[in-house]
């Protein structure tokens, strides 16, 4: 089996009860989509763990404008104002680290990409099934693992939504958007990740201390609204 982690954004409370239950299911491999930073308390101690735990890992956006090689005019004030702080906080380590990421890798016929595939630096969202048809062609592997939308979501070539798990068809490809670890945004504050055995791909949701990455967020003094969101995963 492997698991697949994304958008764990400095919240290690979420990430280190991810990583408990994938403990629980014995999944030994675990690829990671980016954004290990941004939002949360604790991007470094997120980085240090992503990196002991993680047999691949990819960059996404947060991570580059935390390097400075993204344009941050674009991200909201209260983004921008959590990437600020996490420029100042990360460790000569951590940079290196989030330096050396690639923006996709391919392996076992998946192709990883934080975003989309067809312009993986540019940080689209995906969220409709026009955009979903679209980026097939821009990949060849069964199946493209995507995060960036903290929205789960599995689709198909043939244009069907499967909400949580799939067994994958001969002849068929899909996009898989795996949610968010560290910042839900589909309603279910819970963290999510995704497990893969064999031909079954299923979206995974766990409870996680969401007090305690609140009260990090508020010791940091990042805007509260960052904490807050946790609690209702929005």
């Amino acid at each position: 089996m492997i698991a697949v982690i994304s958008d764990i954004h400095g919240n290690l409370e979420a990430l280190n009860r991810v990583l408990a239950e994938i403990d629980n299911l014995k999944i030994l491999r675990i690829w990671c989509l980016g954004d290990l930073v941004g939002y949360g308390a604790d991007p470094n101690q997120c980085i240090e763990t992503v990196k002991d735990r993680c047999e691949i890992c990819i960059v996404g956006n947060h991570d580059w404008a935390a390097l400075g090689k993204t344009d941050i005019s674009y991200f909201n004030p209260v983004a921008k104002q959590a990437i600020l702080w996490t420029k100042e906080v990360l460790t000569d380590e951590s940079i290196r680290f989030l330096e050396g990421l690639d923006l996709t890798a391919s392996e076992d016929d998946f192709l990883l990409v934080h975003a989309s595939p067809s312009r993986p630096d540019e940080w689209e969202y995906l969220f409709e099934m026009e955009q979903f048809q679209n980026e097939f062609s821009f990949f060849t592997e069964k199946v493209c693992l995507i995060g960036h939308s903290h929205v789960p979501v599995i689709a198909d070539e043939n244009l069907r939504i499967h909400r949580s798990s799939v067994t994958l068809e001969t002849g068929l490809r899909y996009i898989i958007n795996i949610g968010s670890v560290g910042q839900p945004r589909d309603g279910d504050h819970r963290a999510s990740f995704a497990t893969i055995d064999e031909d079954r791909i299923e979206i995974r949701r766990v409870e996680y201390d969401v007090e305690t990455a609140r009260k990090k967020i508020l010791q940091a003094g990042l805007p509260p609204f960052l904490a807050d969101r946790l609690k209702v995963g929005r």
